[in-house]
């Protein structure tokens, strides 16, 4: 490989480490509800799309230690699963903007 082509590399994966940014940015923009009634009473749930807790409630009434506890199982999911992740790309993270080796 020439010069030329790992110059071309590097901005291909300049160009992938933009695109996830924006897509993570669009990712914290988006909102998911989740309303269904159960035996004790109507349950809200509010994500982004970046999987961060924004409301628990139930009939109307927020649970915030509900929240935080959601919110840490979520959090510590997704660090399992990007540490998988990087087992597989074999540490290429950091190309990502995840922060890799």
């Amino acid at each position: 490989m020439g010069l030329l082509d790992g110059v071309k590399q590097l901005g291909d994966l300049n160009q992938m480490r933009k695109t996830a940014q924006q897509i993570q940015s669009q990712l914290a923009a988006e909102r998911v509800e989740v309303v269904k009634q159960t035996s004790k009473g109507t349950l809200k749930i509010v994500l982004t799309g970046d999987q961060k807790v924004l409301e628990v409630s139930l009939d109307g009434v927020r649970d915030y230690e509900l929240e935080a506890a959601l919110g840490e199982a979520l959090y510590k999911s997704q660090m399992v699963a990007a540490s998988k992740l990087q087992q597989l790309s074999g540490g290429m993270g950091g190309l990502m903007g995840g922060g890799g080796q």
